[in-house]
């Protein structure tokens, strides 16, 4: 009984002390130095640009102006106007928030909040939608993940819709999460409790005359709700809203065997998927600790079985980052740090395009670059430093096929593993 109990001590401790390096790590790369409540407004520059959104939130409302919503769970929901000013391009680094150390905000060297409209009701929403709906009638829903304020979600999707340079209406659904790395389970239960809402917004948005499409966009544990949400949606309705066109999720804090049978509800006529995954994600390792030991949809191997026939069948798209770098030091985050992944995702993604052109794969393309190094150096190696960003679609599989079985036998087994043939 003593080494029984003694073992599960340990384990314990060794639990702990991921929590607190992962608490720590959060802290260092989210909260230092900065300020907090800067919802209050602040104004402007004159060469800043200004990003106009919708908020849509189940959060209940803070007695803080600078705040307006914490962490706690509302028996409705509440829209406001928000519009955040992105400092000038000469002052910031793509795929960074630049959050301010004091306040009020420096718009020529931080975010800042520039107005704050509250929204009375679905007819104020849109009415919203209709003024600034773009030529390509597409709005971009985005649902951020765990440990997230409200002003984190906000601050960050505008500056994913700054920089990626889409051309949206962008809508953001922020949940209730107490932003607290020790409440992962109040959170978890918290998109629970806010999924017949996302739904009802995804549907609302779908029924509009003004909306051409709709792709939603989920970070880590917002893919649980947008999942459950588009589920439910699919099982009431006997398919997903057909408006809804893509999907993109983002580092999906999301169990493996139960994604898979949240895929089969949504039935065959699903939006297209793509997922963002990165097997050094540090923040999805404690949470496969935590949830069982089950893999996280967001930290598989794409290359590997089960999950290349699976993915394969499916034809869902899997962009791998393990090989980007950026600031984040979880490596969770990398889908709006790293400039490159953030141009993909404005250049195609976000607009609705698939990852192939023409039959010739996107990753096809990098890789045609990466191929061609290895010829010339004779290293396989070659491939990872050429592609870090690789992408596993159907169609780029089979073309990566051809090129590997005429390489093969200079290249050699290393890099048939590289590219999971």
């Amino acid at each position: 009984m003593f080494v029984w109990s003694s073992i599960c001590e340990a384990k314990g401790m060794r639990l702990a002390a991921q929590m607190i390096f992962l608490a720590t790590a959060l802290s260092l790369t989210g909260c230092a130095s900065r300020a907090v409540g800067v919802l209050v407004p602040s104004g402007t520059a004159s060469d800043a640009t200004k990003v106009d959104l919708l908020v849509a939130t189940t959060r209940a409302p803070s007695a803080d102006p600078g705040v307006l919503f914490g962490g706690e769970r509302a028996d409705h929901v509440t829209a406001a106007e928000i519009v955040v000013s992105i400092p000038p391009e000469k002052n910031r680094k793509v795929g960074q928030v630049q959050w301010p150390k004091k306040l009020p905000a420096d718009p020529e060297h931080d975010f800042s909040t520039v107005s704050v409209k509250p929204l009375a009701d679905f007819a104020d929403a849109r009415y919203w939608l209709k003024e600034r709906m773009p030529k390509s009638r597409r709005v971009l829903v985005f649902v951020h993940g765990f440990n997230n304020r409200y002003e984190d979600a906000v601050y960050r999707y505008a500056q994913i819709v700054h920089d990626s340079k889409t051309d949206v209406a962008p809508v953001i659904f922020t949940w209730p999460s107490r932003a607290s790395v020790f409440d992962y389970n109040y959170d978890k239960e918290s998109t629970n409790y806010s999924r017949d809402a996302l739904e009802r917004l995804l549907r609302n948005a779908a029924d509009d005359p003004s909306v051409g499409e709709i792709t939603v966009m989920a970070h880590s544990m917002g893919s649980w709700l947008t999942i459950e949400a588009l589920r439910q949606m699919a099982i009431r309705d006997g398919r997903v809203k057909p408006k809804i066109k893509d999907v993109i999720l983002a580092s999906p804090d999301l169990d493996v065997d139960v994604f898979k049978t949240q895929w089969l509800a949504m039935g065959p006529d699903k939006p297209k998927f793509t997922i963002f995954v990165s097997r050094d994600d540090r923040a999805l390792a404690l949470s496969r600790r935590i949830s069982g030991n089950v893999d996280r949809v967001g930290q598989i191997d794409p290359s590997q079985e089960p999950y290349r026939s699976a993915l394969e069948r499916s034809g869902i798209t899997v962009i791998d980052l393990t090989a980007v770098k950026s600031g984040d030091k979880l490596n969770h985050g990398k889908f709006a740090e790293s400039p490159e992944v953030v141009r993909l995702l404005g250049d195609r993604l976000i607009e609705g395009q698939t990852v192939t052109d023409s039959n010739i794969g996107f990753g096809d393309r990098l890789g045609a670059v990466a191929l061609g190094t290895a010829q010339t150096v004779g290293s396989a190696a070659s491939l990872a430093v050429s592609a870090p960003i690789l992408i596993f679609d159907p169609n780029t599989r089979q073309n990566y096929k051809g090129q590997i079985d005429r390489l093969n036998t200079s290249a050699g087994n290393t890099l048939t593993t590289a590219v999971g043939e």
